[in-house]
């Protein structure tokens, strides 16, 4: 009777263990996007503004499509992206490349490295529009 309870002590505990550890796991499996604005001033030319923003991409994330109320400068930091402008050839970039998106084309972005990928992107944008709006 005593090696029966301990054994189905034990059994209750590792499928507790297991459980948690799923949990956890699984979540640190969901990475995702994160854009953090750096600084945003107004332009001499009435109705735009600039918008400084690093984005930052975990291993395996990426930035669903999306469009922008105007060009993105960007210059890549660290890692390696996988950039899709719809109607071009995918870009693969790296650490110490640079990009252009024009004003509203639907483009996206993946970390396909090993590592987590940074980018650093300025936006010269339409003044009061949301800085990016998702696309089909």
């Amino acid at each position: 009777m005593k090696n029966r309870t301990l054994t189905i002590a034990a059994s209750i505990a590792f499928a507790v263990l297991a459980g948690l550890w799923g949990i956890q796991d699984s979540s640190a499996q969901i990475a995702t996007f994160k854009r953090v604005e750096l600084q945003r001033h107004d332009l001499s030319t009435q109705g735009r503004e600039a918008v400084l923003a690093r984005a930052e991409f975990p291993v395996g994330a990426g930035a669903p499509k999306h469009t922008h109320p105007g060009e993105e400068v960007g210059y890549i930091l660290e890692g390696e992206l996988e950039f899709t402008i719809e109607g071009k050839p995918a870009m693969k970039l790296k650490a110490g490349d640079s990009f252009f998106i024009p004003a509203g084309q639907v483009h996206a972005a993946k970390n396909i490295g090993k590592t987590a990928a940074a980018v650093v992107s300025t936006y010269i944008v339409e003044k009061d529009k949301p800085l990016a709006t998702p696309a089909k």
